[in-house]
């Protein structure tokens, strides 16, 4: 009787368990990423431009991408090259199979400080690095090979045809560039696909912000729902090797397969929202026009009308620019189509002044604001204001203003967590580089609609309180059981 009593009772109290407030069946959890045995190598420039302190952001950046490994000697294998005018292996693939140990053998390399002979660091990594005698293993679909190559400036040698052996050779060559890097060469050391194969960051203090893609990079998902390496917005349910989404109770799946509406309200409800987007020259005009792209990603999830969202946009960058304001456009189209108009002012970073007008004018009735309808502001920036932005950003948000914060490349996390609305981790993001920056906007698609409680999910609360008083009775019969039990074996004994 004992055993079946608790049988009930583990089963009911798996039941209630499977179920989220709203009703939808809870994922189960799946096994965690594993890096894919890889024979890793980093060809890192230690030439004269690169400062002494430059260069131990790179030794931390190494240090990170490793420390997200897992190594040894049949699974990740790391080695490491120094190079200058000269080149050095400061170890190879074989050296050591713990973390422990490159990590230590990381902290002490030292800077070259003489030229930047970058062909003939990856010649070298051709010819010894991942040679046999080296630790590196026979090329086979079980094993990648990979060079990651740091550099700063224009090398004083080739590179395209030695890196064009190295690719033949099964070598994926990333190439990630540093400052006043020369472009060109980036692309001719780099494996295609080049947006995946190639980085830019603007110094060495935000090197760091790439080890994430690096790590993704070498992970092996086994369980794409389980990794959060999906695009779903509620719910998402493993297949093999894929995945699908799906939505909860009193949600539909939206046309796109990912985001989820809500029975009413969602993002069809009425709503001011105003970008306010950096046009300074770090931009660059080609991420500029990523800016566009990302700005049009988040218009695309909007109901566009008079009694429903209606956007603004505003550009910076010495000075305040209104590209248009709010209701200008009655649709999606228009809208998009200004959006790809626009030009790029392309000098200074004034973010302080362009909050201020955001405050005094663009959320303003005679710029199109309606009253008693929600305010957000998304705030997109690429680099250190050169004005004040405290009183501004306060303004905003005691203004009631919902804002957010959106920051690529230099932009000093300090100042984004500024100008963001409580709580502040749902309200700023940042990404080391402008083509990651999609990923943000899907994000802030779910997150700017105004949240109405569209279904209260009546009959699984109901359930849920059946269950629980189902419970706490089987509970009490257990206990009154055990205490007759109780009583039987003193009675034989």
């Amino acid at each position: 009787m004992d055993r079946i009593f608790s049988a009930l009772l583990l089963s009911l109290l798996l039941l209630l368990q499977s179920y989220t407030v709203c009703g939808a069946p809870l994922q189960p959890r799946g096994t965690l990423c594993r890096t894919k045995p890889t024979d890793l190598v980093f060809i890192i420039d230690s030439s004269r431009s690169v400062r002494p302190h430059e260069f131990e952001k790179i030794k931390v950046f190494v240090s990170r991408v490793i420390e997200g490994l897992d190594v040894g000697p049949n699974s990740t294998r790391v080695g490491v090259i120094n190079y200058a005018s000269a080149v050095k292996n400061e170890f190879s693939l074989q050296t050591y199979h713990t973390k422990a140990g490159l990590l230590q053998a990381v902290r002490r390399i030292e800077p070259l400080s003489t030229g930047t002979m970058t062909g003939l660091a990856i010649q070298f990594a051709i010819s010894r690095a991942f040679s046999d005698s080296e630790g590196g293993r026979v090329r086979s679909p079980n094993f990648n090979k990979v060079a990651i190559v740091v550099t700063d400036g224009r090398p004083q040698d080739g590179v395209q045809d030695v890196a064009a052996r190295a690719r033949a050779a099964g070598i994926e060559i990333f190439a990630i560039g540093v400052g006043r890097v020369d472009m060109p060469t980036l692309r001719q050391i780099a494996s295609q696909p080049l947006d995946d194969h190639v980085d830019y960051v603007e110094s060495y203090s935000v090197i760091e912000k790439l080890t994430q893609k690096f790590q993704e990079a070498f992970c092996v998902v086994s369980d794409l729902c389980a990794t959060g390496d999906h695009d779903c917005e509620q719910v998402c349910v493993s297949t093999p090797g894929a995945y699908k989404c799906a939505c909860k109770e009193g949600f539909t799946l939206n046309n796109d397969g990912k985001t989820c509406s809500a029975c009413s309200g969602g993002l069809g409800s009425a709503l001011d929202l105003v970008f306010l987007i950096d046009g300074s020259k770090s931009v660059r005009p080609e991420n500029f026009e990523l800016v566009k792209k990302f700005i049009n990603q988040i218009v695309d999830s909007l109901e566009v009308s008079d009694k429903q969202a209606q956007v603004g946009l505003v550009q910076y960058s010495s000075s305040v620019r209104q590209e248009f304001p709010l209701g200008q456009f009655k649709n999606k189209k228009d809208i998009k189509a200004a959006v790809k108009k626009m030009s790029y002012m392309e000098k200074g970073t004034m973010t302080g002044q362009a909050l201020k007008y955001l405050v005094d004018s663009s959320f303003a009735s005679i710029n199109g604001a309606r009253p008693g309808v929600p305010k957000v502001g998304i705030v997109f920036t690429d680099g250190r204001s050169q004005d004040y932005i405290t009183d501004a950003a306060k303004k905003a948000k005691d203004s009631g203003f919902r804002m957010f914060a959106v920051g690529v490349g230099n932009a000093v996390e300090d100042e984004l967590r500024e100008i963001a609305s409580e709580p502040v981790a749902e309200h700023y993001f940042y990404t080391a580089d402008f083509r990651t920056i999609s990923k943000i906007g899907k994000k802030l698609q779910m997150k700017i609609c105004v949240e109405e409680d569209p279904c209260e999910c009546k009959s699984i609360v109901k359930f849920q309180t059946k269950v629980e008083d189902l419970i706490n009775s089987l509970q009490q019969k257990l206990e009154a059981l055990a205490k007759r039990i109780e009583a039987l074996e003193n009675k034989i004994i």
